[in-house]
């Protein structure tokens, strides 16, 4: 059982800065056990960068063909501590189905954009991260789950992509929206640990009983997007890897 002092030194240990914007990805069941369960993380995290500072997590709902609503469940693949945080009573979510959770000063400012699509652009919660030269943590995931990747490859201006869609109420009735997200398997996302670690903008530890990542979204985003100037599908498994989601995903550039 590691307890929230603990936890509290080894966010700091690994360099969440006091006063950060912190965007997290976890997986409890990595991290655990922990001294007051996710509740008792999510504490930790607050802790870690004080009142001064905002933390902020994805809880979008699962499944896009019911229309969003503000006490919708964060999709069960965030995981538990996702779900427990977006409950908090301080905690402001999006008011869209693309939604993240915010606590703190920059709360409003994280979240409050209207639907982004797709759902990465600048205009989205880590567009807005990254626009406050916010952290990334990364606690018993790897970049796969990363979704500031995904804005770097808006503002690359990647042209692969897939179908996706959303449901909105208007007019009080549910109207469905189509459009193109750049989304594939992402696993080839972990190409940015190689990149960061050799230009020392990376760092890493254990955080709970998981092995954590921390970096700046800025670094994070410029880093990727020169990456993808030398090859705009360096994210895509090549055609012979046999991968479905990423040859899906090339559709657009045949």
């Amino acid at each position: 059982m590691i307890s929230r002092k603990r936890l509290v030194e080894q966010l700091q240990r690994l360099g969440v800065q006091r006063g950060a914007v912190l965007l997290v990805h976890a997986s409890f069941r990595a991290i655990r056990p922990v001294e007051g369960g996710p509740a008792g993380l999510i504490e930790a995290l607050l802790q870690a960068i004080g009142p001064e500072g905002t933390l902020t997590m994805p809880t979008w709902p699962g499944g896009d063909d019911a229309p969003y609503r503000a006490d919708s469940p964060a999709d069960v693949d965030l995981g538990v501590t996702a779900e427990l945080f977006r409950r908090r009573p301080n905690a402001l979510r999006s008011g869209h189905s693309e939604a993240f959770s915010a606590e703190g000063p920059a709360a409003a400012e994280v979240v409050g954009d209207p639907l982004p699509i797709p759902p990465h652009i600048p205009e989205s919660p880590v567009g807005r991260v990254r626009d406050l030269d916010g952290q990334i943590l990364l606690l018993g995931v790897g970049h796969e789950r990363n979704t500031t990747l995904h804005l770097a490859e808006v503002l690359a201006g990647v042209r692969y992509g897939v179908p996706a869609h959303c449901t909105v109420i208007r007019d009080g009735k549910p109207v469905r929206i189509d459009y193109i997200e750049n989304d594939h398997c992402c696993r080839r996302f972990a190409l940015a640990d190689e990149w960061l670690r050799g230009l020392g903008l990376q760092r890493e530890g254990t955080v709970g009983h998981a092995e954590a990542r921390l970096m700046r979204s800025r670094d994070l985003v410029e880093t990727a997007c020169a990456r993808l100037a030398e090859d705009p599908t360096v994210f895509l498994h090549p055609p012979e890897a046999g991968c479905a989601d990423c040859d899906e995903a090339r559709i657009p550039l045949a």
